[in-house]
């Protein structure tokens, strides 16, 4: 039959047209050869020529052969089809028009055009899938080859194809968008043409690379040409089906198809196909999409960006969606939440909503809440940068402020730290974008809200009294009353009359107590009791006014309310004018007053209950933004606790916080931006750079109309800093300039405006002067030359003799002077001697000067003075012992004068005498100031000076050597190799330090011997010497001179730790505590017998002491210098200390011991033990305290799973009950795993005589849950095993296991048995 007749039926594979089907359907005849397919394309060419789009009718064949030789056929043969194809669609598009207007088109003529439509789309369709197929395998390939080969691949082919794909597609729309559908008999179109067409698209938009920019074309044609498939073919359901199943399999396409449907659902007005696809994804069940996590994610993603395109089409469909944020994919939650928080954004944003709106809003706010306290911690956090954006954005409504507030800081205290970051950065976006004001104080906020709160209660009285005052027009009344009353006396008189008490006294009364009682009863709206009384009173009083005058032509209904209405109003008028009678002239001008006076009172009126309201406006404002400034202030202490966490991300957005918080003026923030200081010292570069860069904000850019106002701004604000600064404060923020200084970001107008103020050329306070010298000096680290230059200025303004001597500011001077040199060891690599003065400097003069005079004055301010004056002396002078023995002679001279002096001829020669207390501390502090400096002084400059020399001097041997000399010997050139030579020197170097300072220093005629006397027989007499200072001094001298020598140390160890126990003054065990803890690092050996005594004061009653040893034993521990033993439990003690500085110093303390291998699994067993003790342990609620913190540093399974086992053997030598529900919270605390429970059942036998104990069965049960939330289906058996067995035992005891185990047989084998399966 020929090709003309017969139809052509879409395949749904191409081997369908190879069969031969049904009656008059069309059948491939032939595969040609490849040989002969280059030969029959050119006789296509001609026929087409010829016949034009029709010739597809007799050489089809022609066309599906080069398709089934597709992958093994030229390139060039391939393309050259591709090419005529398009020609040949082309043509037939450009010639349907006319055809389909031809009214006399015949029958046969329709099916050949049809036929050639679908031969022509079938074959253009199949050849552009077979070279999309063929390029994406190429481009997997060339992922692997490298670009090189597939530019090379690129160039062989001879074209383009992704540049080819985007006419195509344009043509089969241009096809589409013909009224095609009339070459089909009927007008339908068959659904298999519309699905090959629509199929290529899908085809295409499954290639991984169809979301990229160079592909933007491809995308925008394929959604042209599915929209049209849309809008003229009926195509929704199919795309709804096709969408869903591309969204579970493809994760590249959730974008591309939002771009689609959004376009759809706007140019192409198919919003419909939103609602589709939505419900279909609603519709999914949502523990089916928990084991589908990549469909889920496609429908996640997709959800959120279509909310983003076009919320609010996509609002009608949401009340489907509800179903998933109860589903147990965090993904789908999430995309729900997102979506609500974009219309939120979009649709539902301003003050003009209507209410129907303004519900869906609330309504959506409160799910967003809601989940802030979701199980999840991505949709926690989730729910937190919703919330973020929206504040950011301003459509959160100020009534929402507190709530969404409160659930920041509440999510403050989350395990999770993505949640923590993101309730920090909503909580800065309050901040920075909160209604109320730019400076928030509570404080400042307090009395403005006082103020205007008395004001509107004021406003309120008035308003009342006006009230009460005012008389409601009768007649209004009376209206307002008429419809009630009228129901009730319909209800009198139709329905059966009962027998009503009437009060007797009615016949005793006149009518006009009767008409008052009336207008009584009516008034309280008791219209029945006020309707029966007026019933009794018109038989009563038939003659009397007004119950005489009643027309019996009216209803009775009638007549009852006319008589209600004239007593009602007549009273009331009557009581309104209760005045002197009056003149006709006097009523009538009442009257017009009467009427005037309302419409004249009426602005009056409505200006006050403006102002009220504007009043209550006004309150409620301030209410809230002292409300939002108590939250804020509540947040940032919590957040200052966040920011020595170990997350360096949490860190930072902390600093960010505090940095905005302090730039809009909330008081407490000051305390956040000093805290933030010691971060500086930080090993992440991240948290150093975000405290410069906090820094900078906050001090580096003042506001000033010129430089030196600025740097005035600047200088105040720094100096704010230094008030009440401890050391290490002012340590971290020298660290700080020093930093900008050497990055040049100071501005010279800075230094000299603090020089200025130094030197008193501009006016100021004593303290500023001295915040100035203190501020230089601390930039001279950074570059020396800024007070090294101006020395002897320094020296002038600070050192000079003055009445009274400023010791403060003199201090100060010393330490800016001292930042001129380095105060390190010299490094080997220097070959320049340090920088010194010669002694006689006038600097070396004056400090002298200043420390002698002043050594006879009781100023508390010379002892710290001093102290760095004798530093700056060994730091910076030529031969500094020299100068400090003159120091130490002058000084003793001084005091041997003064006794003396108190030793007159006159007095009893048996009397010993005496000399002033602050003499003799003064004397033994500078004594042990020297002693210290001095062994520095040998230990870093002297030593160092002389490894200078040294290696000076080999230098030079090692020049003047001749070549052959360095040969002789192999032995020593390998010892040199091996840096031998350079460490036995080192060693002679240090052993003749360490000579000088045992044998010499505190021997023989050296000026430091001679007060050692002086110092035992104050050390060791307490009760003779019991001044406080006095004995804080000498203890502080004696540990001192304990550094300088071994031998000296031994022999007075013991002293130094009986004052440590036995002395009543904190202060004094705290200076003996700090100098053992130095002792223990410079003598290990000698001072590890008494380690037990250094633990024992981290129980010391005094807070001051507590907090001193525990800083001591964290260095010592953490350095190694002193054994972890069991003691360590002491410092686990701290950890619940009242006062909240010393517990934050034992939790920083386990939280760097946690980073040294398995140092706190090893100790906890010894804690346990000895925290549990009923003896010396602590109570049960602050030892569940304890380890809870202490188990959190476990983290490793093998060590969870040992803990586990030792802890369950522990349970058989425990003595008391206590002891049991220790260990029961221990093992309840550890994060186990299935191989820990495992190890809990074998040892089952150790605790489950103590599970009738309710705590320790709790303890054990909680376990369980914990264990199930993360379980594996297969681990479920053996938890329920264990569970079983606990309540089992609990409620029988150990007997009942073995009937359990009995009853169930097989039962508890089964999940051995999977087990076993599972591992074979």
């Amino acid at each position: 039959m020929s090709p003309q007749l017969c139809d052509f039926h879409l395949p749904l594979t191409p081997e369908e047209l190879l069969k031969s089907g049904g009656v008059n359907q069309y059948v491939v005849q032939e595969v040609l050869s490849i040989r002969n397919l280059p030969s029959q394309l050119k006789a296509f060419q001609t026929a087409f020529r010829a016949q034009g789009p029709l010739a597809m009718l007799e050489h089809f064949d022609t066309v599906y052969s080069i398709l089934h030789h597709f992958r093994s056929i030229d390139p060039g043969l391939k393309e050259d089809a591709l090419e005529f194809l398009i020609k040949v669609v082309s043509r037939h598009a450009q010639e349907l028009p006319a055809i389909l207007d031809d009214a006399t088109l015949s029958v046969s003529d329709r099916s050949a055009h049809l036929n050639a439509l679908k031969m022509n789309c079938y074959a253009l369709v199949r050849l552009l899938e077979s070279f999309e197929t063929m390029t994406t395998r190429t481009n997997l390939v060339d992922l692997d080859l490298g670009k090189g080969k597939k530019a090379r691949a690129k160039s062989a082919h001879g074209f383009d194809w992704e540049e080819e794909r985007q006419p195509i597609l344009q043509l089969l729309t241009q096809l589409l968008q013909l009224d095609i559908r009339h070459l089909w008999n009927h007008s339908i179109i068959e659904e298999e043409f519309v699905s090959l067409v629509t199929g290529c698209c899908y085809r295409l938009l499954e290639n991984p690379t169809i979301g990229h920019q160079k592909n933007r074309s491809t995308r925008e044609a394929i959604t042209r040409l599915l929209g049209v498939a849309l809008t003229h073919y009926n195509h929704m359901l199919s795309a709804t089906v096709k969408i869903i199943q591309m969204l579970q399999h493809f994760e590249h396409l959730p974008p591309v198809l939002v771009a689609a449907v959004s376009l759809w659902a706007t140019d192409y007005g198919m919003k419909s196909i939103v609602g589709e696809i939505v419900r279909e994804i609603g519709q999914k069940c949502p523990q089916e999409l928990s084991r589908d996590p990549i469909g889920a994610k496609g429908f996640a993603a997709f959800l959120t960006e279509l909310a983003e395109h076009i919320p609010a089409i996509l609002m009608s469909s949401m009340c489907i969606l509800l179903d998933h944020l109860d589903g147990e994919n965090y993904m789908m939650r999430n995309a729900v939440l997102a979506a609500m928080a974009e219309m939120i954004l979009q649709v539902l944003n301003g003050d003009q909503l209507e209410e129907a709106a303004r519900d869906t809003r609330d309504q959506f706010l409160d799910t967003l809440q809601a989940h802030g306290h979701d199980v999840n911690s991505f949709v926690r956090s989730r729910v937190l940068q919703l919330f973020t954006r929206i504040v950011q954005q301003k459509a959160l409504p100020l009534t929402r402020f507190q709530a969404v507030v409160a659930l920041a800081v509440g999510r403050l205290a989350d395990k999770s730290v993505l949640v923590c970051k993101n309730a920090i950065q909503l909580l800065a976006s309050f901040l920075t974008n909160n209604p109320f004001s730019c400076k928030l104080s509570d404080s400042d906020l307090a009395g403005p809200l006082q103020k205007e709160t008395q004001k509107l209660q004021e406003l309120r009285a008035q308003r009342q009294t006006a009230v009460a005052s005012a008389v409601l027009d009768p007649e209004e009344e009376w209206e307002a009353m008429l419809p009630e009353l009228k129901s009730t006396l319909q209800q009198l008189l139709t329905l059966p009359q009962e027998e009503e008490e009437i009060p007797e006294k009615i016949t005793t009364e006149t009518t006009e107590e009767v008409k008052g009682r009336i207008h009584q009863l009516l008034a309280k709206a008791s219209y029945k009791q006020a309707i029966i009384v007026t019933r009794e009173a018109m038989g009563h009083f038939q003659e009397s006014e007004p119950f005489s005058h009643m027309d019996p032509k009216e209803s009775e209904e009638i007549r009852l309310l006319n008589l209600l209405g004239t007593i009602f109003k007549g009273a009331s008028a009557s009581t309104q004018e209760k005045s002197p009678p009056a003149s006709a002239e006097n009523v009538s001008s009442g009257q017009t007053d009467s009427k005037d006076n309302p419409s004249v009172s009426e602005p009056e009126k409505s200006k006050g209950k403006d102002e009220l309201v504007k009043q209550e406006m006004l309150v409620q404002y301030l209410q809230d933004a002292y409300n939002f400034s108590l939250k804020i202030t509540e947040a940032i202490g919590i957040i200052s606790k966040m920011m020595y966490e170990n997350t360096t991300t949490v860190v930072q957005e902390v600093i960010e916080f505090f940095v905005m918080a302090f730039q809009f003026g909330v008081p407490q923030a000051l305390f956040g931006v000093r805290r933030m200081l010691p971060l500086i010292w930080s090993k992440e570069p991240g948290i150093r750079e975000a405290v410069l860069n906090a820094y900078r904000q906050l001090y580096l850019n003042p506001k000033g109309d010129s430089a030196r106002a600025k740097a005035h701004v600047l200088i105040q604000n720094l100096s704010l800093l230094l008030v009440d600064a401890s050391v290490g404060t002012i340590q971290c923020l020298e660290e700080i300039l020093c930093e900008f200084v050497q990055k040049d970001e100071l501005k010279p107008s800075v230094t000299q405006l603090l020089w200025e103020q130094a030197t008193e050329k501009v006016p100021c306070s004593p303290l500023e002067r001295c915040s100035s010298v203190m501020l230089l000096g601390m930039m001279a680290r950074g570059k020396p030359e800024i007070v090294g230059s101006n020395l002897d200025t320094l020296v002038s303004l600070g050192l000079e003799e003055k009445f009274p001597q400023d010791y403060r500011l003199a201090q100060q001077v010393c330490l800016a002077i001292a930042n001129i040199s380095d105060r390190r060891k010299p490094s080997l690599g220097k070959r320049h001697p340090p920088f010194r003065l010669p002694q006689e400097h006038r600097l070396f003069e004056r400090l002298q000067e200043l420390v002698t005079k002043g050594f006879v004055h009781p100023d508390p301010l010379w002892i710290p003075f001093k102290e760095v004056a004798v530093t700056l002396i060994y730091q910076l002078a030529e031969g500094p012992e020299v100068l400090c023995a003159q120091i130490l002679q002058r000084c003793a001279k001084q005091a041997l004068e003064k006794l003396v002096e108190k030793s007159t001829p006159q007095d009893d020669p048996k009397e010993t005498p005496m000399l002033p207390t602050f003499l003799l501390m003064n004397l033994l502090s500078l004594a042990g100031d020297v002693a210290l400096q001095q062994l520095v002084h040998l230990e870093q400059a002297v030593s160092g000076e002389l490894c200078r020399r040294r290696v000076l001097r080999e230098e030079r041997e090692n020049k003047t050597k001749e070549p052959k000399e360095k040969n002789t010997s192999t032995e020593t050139t390998m010892e040199e190799e091996m840096g031998l030579v350079g460490a036995t020197a080192d060693d002679t170097e240090a052993e003749l330090i360490r000579s000088i300072c045992e044998m010499e220093l505190l021997g023989g005629e050296q000026m430091l011997a001679a007060f050692v006397p002086l110092l035992l027989k104050v050390c060791n007499n307490p009760g003779l010497y019991s001044n406080p200072e006095l004995c804080a001094a000498a203890s502080l001298a004696l540990g001192k001179f304990c550094m300088i020598s071994a031998t000296f140390c031994d022999s007075q160890l013991r002293l130094l730790f009986t004052m440590l126990e036995k002395s009543s003054l904190p202060i004094l065990r705290s200076n003996i505590m700090i100098a053992t803890g130095d002792l223990a690092i410079r003598f290990p050996n000698l001072v590890d017998p008494w380690t037990p005594h250094l633990y024992a004061r981290l129980r010391d009653p005094a807070q001051q002491v507590r907090k001193t040893a525990g800083l001591v034993m964290t260095h010592l521990i953490l350095k190694d210098m002193v054994k972890v033993k069991g003691q360590v439990s002491e410092m686990a003690v701290l950890l619940i200390d009242p006062v909240p500085q010393i517990a934050a110093l034992a939790k920083n303390f386990f939280n760097e011991l946690s980073h040294k291998g398995n140092a706190i699994y090893n100790l906890l067993p010894d804690i346990i033990s000895r925290l549990s003790d009923p003896e010396g342990g602590v109570k049960e609620e602050a030892f569940h305290t304890i380890m809870k913190q202490l188990l959190s540093y476990i983290t490793k399974d093998k060590q969870t799973e040992s803990l586990v086992e030792k802890l369950c053997q522990r349970f058989r030598t425990a003595r008391t009950d206590r002891q049991y529900r220790d260990l029961a919270y221990c093992v309840s605390q550890l994060p186990l795993t299935e191989r820990g429970l495992r190890k809990m059942l074998d040892n089952f036998e150790c605790f489950g005589d103590k599970l009738s104990d309710e705590s320790v069965f709790s303890a054990f049960l909680s376990v369980v849950g914990k264990l199930r939330r993360g379980a594996k289906p297969e681990g479920k058996a053996v938890i329920d095993e264990f569970e079983q067995k606990l309540r089992a035992c609990h409620t029988r005891g150990l007997d009942a296991i073995e009937e359990l185990e009995i009853g169930q047989g097989d039962s508890l084998k089964t999940p051995a048995a999977k087990k076993q399966s599972c591992v074979f």
